[in-house]
């Protein structure tokens, strides 16, 4: 039976999207123009972080410039840049009173910095606001653009987090366009270079095995990543990859511990677990 055609198991039912909660952050994100990965990429924990009056901004606009066959953002030719997006998604934190903000972006590999700036400038904007609120970013690569680590490095977010995804023997099937060994440069950089906690993410069910995965962790906490989050893959639809098979959670849990003896010093590792899911409290772990 074709692994996309399987039913999902129990542990990955989720609550509606609906609530007083939910429908008061939708109706400010689409008043303010602002995009989060939780509508875009169809994250299934979105209700119950609209509802508890959170959400993970999306910034540089809703277009990707690569194709990843895990991801639902859409892929095109982006927009220029937002110059007051910044300041609209500040004044969003400050109406939701958030104490940790999570701010990601899609591909621009369109521009120079690959949009580093533009993170800057939230993070700065943001901190203007909010003062006393943590800033967690969770960028693209940068695909090796000039200047771009000294740029978010001067920025000094809390937490600079860069998911791997997956292990390098799937990175041409789910991730074209990106490699492996330039995200573990990017958090290498950003861990020698600065005080900045690092943190990483990996999704499971593509067909990985317990070795590759052994690796990855070894990987990271070779390079001092603080932080990992291990969560399932869910296929968005039937063109995107299709789910090989679904992770019980007592395999993700030996999986969090097999990472945390590795040398990772926080493990958070479930099925729907995701990169900014419950960010907040990762961090205080």
């Amino acid at each position: 039976m074709p692994a996309e055609t399987v039913r999902k198991p129990q542990w990955l039912r989720v609550t509606g999207f609906t609530g007083e909660g939910y429908r008061k952050v939708d109706r400010r994100l689409n008043a303010l123009r602002l995009n989060t990965v939780c509508q875009a990429a169809s994250c299934p924990n979105r209700g119950e972080c609209f509802n508890r009056g959170t959400a993970t901004f999306l910034i540089l606009g809703p277009l990707c410039t690569r194709g990843c066959r895990f991801c639902n953002i859409a892929t095109g030719k982006p927009q220029p840049v937002d110059p007051d997006e910044p300041a609209r998604l500040a004044r969003m934190c400050y109406e939701l009173k958030l104490k940790h903000v999570v701010v990601t972006s899609v591909n621009r590999d369109d521009l120079p910095d690959g949009g580093a700036k533009h993170f800057a400038e939230t993070i700065a904007a943001i901190r203007k606001t909010l003062p006393a609120a943590a800033v967690e970013i969770l960028t693209p690569d940068f695909r090796n653009a000039p200047q771009a680590v000294d740029i978010i490095i001067k920025a000094s977010p809390d937490v600079f987090n860069h998911n791997v995804e997956t292990v390098p023997r799937l990175y041409r099937r789910a991730r074209p366009g990106a490699v492996y060994e330039r995200s573990l440069n990017l958090l290498r950089d950003i861990e020698q270079r600065s005080d900045i906690f690092t943190k990483s993410g990996l999704m499971l069910g593509l067909g990985e095995t317990t070795d590759e995965l052994r690796k990855v962790f070894d990987d990271l906490a070779a390079i001092n990543v603080s932080m990992l989050t291990i969560g399932q893959y869910l296929a968005p639809s039937n063109s995107h990859l299709p789910v090989e098979r679904y992770v019980t959670p007592d395999e993700f849990s030996r999986l969090g511990e097999m990472a945390m003896a590795s040398g990772i010093p926080k493990v958070v590792s479930a099925p729907l677990v995701r990169s900014s899911y419950r960010a907040e409290e990762f961090i205080n772990l």
